[in-house]
């Protein structure tokens, strides 16, 4: 009998772990999505500064693999089900693919889930949107990633919109002393307020009030900094660690339950010399073809290989003209090389593109 794969969650690194199951193993594929819509997450602060995104139908990018459009609420390790929101049957499984990516973390610090928007889904960024009709001051917390290209995003795209960001850090502190230099260069051209070394304790709907008790005014509250992943594989059982996120080994297998592989946001995966990897695009789709690569190995009785892993560069847009290529070491710590500017945006939009295309089009090497 040939074994039933269920991906839970078409976030990029489920649906190309959909994809690559069925080209490699041409056995039944299912795959779970509470949308029928595959939503470019590295896009959202584009839709949100009021850009229209294509409109993704997930049902058009499979090949070979049945979606079913239902939200899950359990899974029974012991039996192998799948319980859905929307269905009395639960689904059946021989090896779970555990995807059901991140959201953004409202709950660990007061007001953010009355007064906060996010760009953390397409709903949400479509709230956004909206609520930047009526503001005229924005405050964007956070200085990560998803800050930077937030607040730049809406500064460009909104000029007459004051953009205030404040942040518990350095700006940019991943950076190299280039790339933080021209990240400060670009916030100033785009007339960004920058508020470092705050942490903001509450959330309020006139803004937000930083530790020491000092009010950071604005009329909409981004909040950008932190995630957090469904609570699915805690309650089921499985091995994962503080934050909820499942515990696999160098193939990506769980360590409790061998017959469930984790990919992406919600999976604690670690390198050899044991460096947790973030949470990113650029994790997920090579953790993705990993999980693949160790089933289809086990399947004809191989041993798979670890995942070899390494990361290249950090992508990080600055609006539609400018963009800034923070290039790394193997372990993601900067070196002083940058690409800015308009090569950089054109750089980083390629990345995108690859990053949607290749879920259709699973071509790439497994690493087995």
């Amino acid at each position: 009998m040939t074994p039933h794969i269920v991906v839970l969650g078409a976030g990029y690194s489920g649906t190309l772990a959909a994809n690559l199951a069925a080209k490699r193993l041409k056995t039944k594929v299912t795959l779970v999505n509470a949308s029928d819509r595959f939503v470019e997450r590295v896009r959202l602060h584009q839709l949100a500064s009021g850009q229209q995104l294509p409109d993704r139908p997930i049902e058009a990018m499979l090949k070979g693999v049945r979606l079913i459009v239902d939200r899950a609420t359990g899974i029974d390790p012991e039996q192998r089900l799948i319980q859905l929101a929307g269905s009395a049957e639960p689904i059946a499984y021989d090896t779970l693919i555990y995807a059901p990516g991140s959201r953004a973390d409202l709950e660990s610090t007061p007001g953010v889930a009355e007064h906060a928007y996010t760009v953390a889904g397409a709903e949400q960024s479509a709230r956004l949107r909206e609520r930047l009709r009526e503001s005229s001051v924005v405050a964007v917390v956070g200085g990560g990633l998803t800050g930077i290209e937030a607040a730049t995003e809406l500064a460009e795209s909104h000029p007459g919109l004051k953009v205030r960001l404040v942040t518990s850090g350095e700006l940019g502190a991943t950076l190299s002393q280039r790339g933080r230099r021209h990240l400060r260069r670009t916030f100033g051209r785009l007339g960004i307020e920058i508020r470092e070394q705050a942490k903001v304790t509450e959330v309020r709907a006139d803004g937000v009030l930083l530790n020491g008790g000092e009010h950071f005014a604005a009329d909409t509250v981004v909040w950008t900094t932190g995630f957090t992943v469904p609570d699915l594989a805690r309650e089921a059982g499985f091995a994962v660690d503080e934050h909820g996120r499942m515990i696999v080994d160098e193939t990506l297998r769980s360590v409790s339950h061998p017959d469930v592989y984790g990919v992406g946001d919600a999976a604690a995966a670690r390198k050899s010399d044991g460096q947790e990897l973030r949470m990113a695009c650029a994790t997920g789709l090579p953790s993705a073809q990993q999980a693949v690569g160790a089933i289809v190995a086990r399947l004809a009785g191989r041993e798979p290989k670890p995942l070899h892993f390494r990361y290249f560069n950090q992508c990080i847009s600055l609006g539609r003209r400018d963009a800034l290529i923070q290039f790394v070491r193997a372990d993601d710590s900067p070196v002083e090389a940058v690409l800015t500017g308009r090569m950089a945006a054109l750089y980083k939009e390629a990345v995108v593109r690859g990053a949607f295309k290749v879920q259709s089009y699973p071509s790439v090497p497994t690493m087995v």
